[in-house]
């Protein structure tokens, strides 16, 4: 049976494509590419990505996003799971949350108890988010944001970091490698999806899964 990879998070998880057409299609969202490379070692991905959501604040007009309401149900709808990848925290930086970093990283908190409790053999892997663009906030791009919102976004990263050491999870910044498209200021285009599916896909290998439980594939 292949051990299951849960990826939590919202619409750069999803993979809604910045032009506002749809979802990037298997084979170019960052869940598709890393199932492609993780299949053959008995891996599969589970996409838990929706647009909108955030770590545990209720948005007024969408119902269904407040990601600690709907976790603990997918955990054990989906479960065992051998791994959890979480990346949530962008549309917690809008302006009708007014969180800072350390509120935002309170929330991140409350979801990877909610992971500890529910299924406590699971690793996790905690990405900090992309951040979002220096003119995210004008009315041609997302307007819910602010000028303030652009450094929040920044400061997820330290925030983020301080609570994978306290819980145990393992982390990386997604910014490291992968940053938003200039169309929307907000959503990865298709090279940031393949950008942060390589370092996503060399993180799970590398570090988080164990590897006695598979050999790597030979290098050509």
């Amino acid at each position: 049976m292949n051990k299951q990879i849960l990826c939590f998070g919202d619409s750069n998880t999803y993979g809604l494509r910045p032009d506002g057409k749809g979802r990037y299609s298997w084979g170019v969202r960052w869940t598709s590419l890393v199932q492609e490379q993780v299949a053959s070692l008995g891996y599969r991905i589970i996409e838990e990505g929706l647009c909108g959501r955030t770590t545990i604040f209720e948005d007024a007009y969408r119902p269904g996003r407040k990601g600690d309401a709907l976790l603990p149900a997918i955990l054990e709808s989906h479960a065992p799971l051998d791994t959890v990848v979480l990346m949530l925290g962008t549309n917690d930086c809008k302006t009708a949350y007014g969180a800072d970093a350390a509120v935002i990283g309170g929330g991140i908190r409350t979801l990877l108890e909610q992971i500890r409790r529910i299924t406590p053999d699971s690793k996790i892997l905690l990405l900090s988010p992309i951040y979002l663009g220096k003119e995210v906030w004008k009315k041609q791009y997302d307007p819910e944001f602010c000028v303030h919102s652009i450094q929040v976004s920044k400061d997820l990263e330290a925030e983020y970091e301080k609570v994978a050491k306290q819980y145990g999870a393992f982390f990386m910044r997604a910014a490291d490698y992968a940053r938003c498209s200039v169309t929307d200021q907000e959503h990865l285009d298709e090279i940031g999806h393949a950008r942060l599916a390589q370092a996503i896909t060399d993180k799970l290998l590398n570090e988080v899964l164990p590897e006695e439980e598979y050999e790597l594939p030979d290098v050509i």
